[in-house]
């Protein structure tokens, strides 16, 4: 009988649906994989609460998930969820209704444990080597930071500094104003000072980012070259330095009408990207890192390492 899993990550912005199946050959065979703009966090993600209209979306959203669950004979269940769930006030009312509407447990995981299962995910990318990488995976309420390599983790924390923190905090006037873009630096030298001072400590190669807002750098920057772009057949993607500096750059002086011009940048990212942008670029002038790659691999393929073991 098949061995048929699905997994969910409840994100601040995007709540995912993997259905799998295990694949001696390349880690696991994707049967079905939804993805959903929720936007979790949206008005309340400082305010440590889900406003009414993003609760509804959680729960709507949950429920078709179920829907889809069922259809495929599916065996075994697991849901994560993260830094808005964590935090909310409601969010212990929110996973019960969930768990009253369709029988899904939901586990809040903490930010610890999180970058652990970031870790095993884009380890299974095949994309760390020998040498040290620091691993950082921007979420809408949480940023988690890995310094490791294929063989361990040297270092891991998470950080409460999220794209939908950051925006709600700084990112008032649009396009985003040199002072708030400033007031956003120095804000992230107070907050990653302990991050920084661990990973100064190592020799560190690469900078992989996990997913999220790299993936649409990569897809901005083969489509800047180009070329189509299909996160389906790359896992992994490594930029060049200056391409990916320029479309950062032209996130960040873009308006939001621009942005959602732009091919390549869903939705739910459209706002968040800018942040997402100057987060990505202060790691890389503060860690003098040059090497950046995408793994598309995160959480949600970090749990399913673990369920096929």
């Amino acid at each position: 009988m098949t061995n048929r899993v699905a997994v969910m990550d409840l994100g601040t912005n995007t709540f995912h649906l993997l259905i799998a199946e295990s694949d001696p050959t390349r880690f696991f065979k994707e049967v079905l994989h939804e993805h959903v703009g929720v936007k979790l966090g949206e008005g309340g993600i400082n305010e440590g609460t889900i406003k009414a209209d993003a609760y509804q979306r959680g729960i709507d959203t949950l429920v078709s998930f179920h829907q889809f669950i069922r259809q495929h004979n599916v065996h075994s269940i697991k849901a994560i969820a993260t830094s808005a769930m964590r935090s909310a006030s409601n969010g212990q009312q929110f996973i019960d209704e969930v768990k009253q509407h369709t029988g899904i447990v939901i586990e809040t995981i903490n930010g610890d444990r999180e970058a652990g299962y970031i870790y095993a995910g884009v380890k299974a990318s095949r994309c760390l080597q020998e040498a040290n990488s620091l691993i950082v995976d921007i979420g809408g309420g949480s940023v988690e930071f890995i310094l490791g390599n294929q063989r361990e983790i040297i270092y891991k924390q998470s950080f409460e500094i999220g794209a939908a923190r950051l925006m709600a905090k700084f990112h008032q006037t649009d396009p985003i104003s040199v002072d708030e873009v400033a007031a956003l630096n120095d804000y992230l030298d107070l907050q990653l000072a302990p991050m920084c001072d661990a990973v100064k400590k190592h020799n560190v190669q690469s900078l992989i980012g996990s997913s999220g807002a790299f993936e649409t750098f990569a897809e901005l920057a083969e489509r800047h070259n180009g070329h189509s772009f299909d996160l389906k057949q790359t896992p992994t993607y490594a930029f060049k330095e200056g391409n990916l500096l320029e479309i950062t750059r032209k996130i960040i002086h873009s308006n939001h009408e621009e942005r959602a011009a732009m091919p390549g940048i869903l939705p739910v990212r459209v706002d968040m990207i800018v942040v997402s942008s100057l987060l990505m670029q202060y790691v890389m002038h503060k860690l003098n890192l040059h090497q950046v790659v995408m793994s598309a691999y995160s959480l949600k393929e970090g749990v399913l390492a673990e369920m096929f073991k």
